[in-house]
């Protein structure tokens, strides 16, 4: 085993709106803008390049989002998948993939090669049952299980750079796995456990990949971001400035800056509000899929 090299990266902090629980960053290399959600305001954000930051509220908590081919957003909340127009504000339902589950929400959700909208669970079962599922949701509205159950909480969503190969995470079963993926059908093949995650790790939260195909995993509750190679190597730590980092995601020009949410945490008695931070990296990533509506 390696040891990881370590970094603390020079991050700014681009929101001065507190967060309770930022996730889901997506960037759209169309408008230069940044989107990404609180979960328990509830309500999607989109940064504007110069700094402008507007807010869509939502009727329920919001877990992820994914850009649109025709410019909306398609969102994962409590009560189902619905599709945002950010010039009307309005929410148009598409479906309920989880109908209405005991102990269950919509968590980590993402637009894969296929066009399709990926969109995983959490267990909020006291204790945990491991019903978490995930979902793959067609432009029409379609609803596909395609795992059901044997884990907790449902996350890491990212594709290699080819989209042939898929990375999913649980963030309380403390691992990452890989699948081969058929970018043309969103077929998957047989599971293969890549890291287990260890104490001083963090658990792994949202993800991205970069373009030589490295897996960025927040490791939320450890302050930290790890970058692991295509065979499962840790490679890599970036320090953050905060306990909670939620996701990671590519954008800029060059989509050589890699911002990150964060969730609120607390120190003793001190409370550090979630926000939204940004840092250069010297590699590149890829950009985001499109949703096929």
């Amino acid at each position: 085993m390696t040891t990881p090299k370590i970094f603390e990266p020079k991050v700014r902090q681009l929101i001065d709106v507190p967060l309770h629980v930022g996730e889901s960053p997506v960037w759209n290399p169309k408008t230069g803008e940044l989107w990404f959600v609180d979960i328990l305001a509830p309500a999607v954000f989109r940064l504007k390049l110069d700094g402008t930051l507007d807010r869509f509220d939502m009727p329920a908590p919001v877990g992820c989002l994914g850009l649109c081919e025709s410019d909306t957003i398609i969102v994962g909340l409590q009560t189902g998948v619905h599709i945002l127009d950010p010039a009307s504000g309005k929410l148009e339902r598409l479906c309920n993939p989880d109908n209405g589950r005991a102990d269950s929400r919509l968590n980590d959700g993402k637009v894969g090669p296929d066009g399709h909208f990926w969109v995983g669970t959490r267990d909020e079962a006291l204790p945990p049952t491991g019903n978490a599922r995930l979902y793959r949701i067609s432009p029409d509205g379609q609803v596909e299980c395609v795992i059901d159950g044997g884990m907790f909480t449902s996350n890491g969503l990212a594709w290699s750079p080819d989209g042939r190969k898929m990375y999913h995470s649980d963030s309380s079963g403390l691992m990452y796995q890989t699948f081969d993926f058929d970018p043309a059908t969103g077929r998957l093949g047989k599971a293969q456990r890549m890291h287990d995650f260890g104490q001083g790790e963090g658990r792994p939260d949202g993800a991205t990949i970069d373009r030589d195909g490295f897996y960025w995993s927040a490791g939320v509750s450890a302050g930290r971001l790890n970058r692991f190679s295509p065979d499962g190597d840790l490679v890599e730590v970036y320090r953050l400035p905060f306990d909670g980092p939620t996701m990671p995601c590519f954008g800029g020009a060059d989509f050589k800056t890699l911002y990150v949410t964060s969730l609120r945490t607390h120190r003793g008695d001190a409370s550090v509000q979630g926000t939204v931070v940004a840092f250069e990296t010297p590699v590149a990533g890829i950009a985001p899929y499109r949703f096929k509506a």
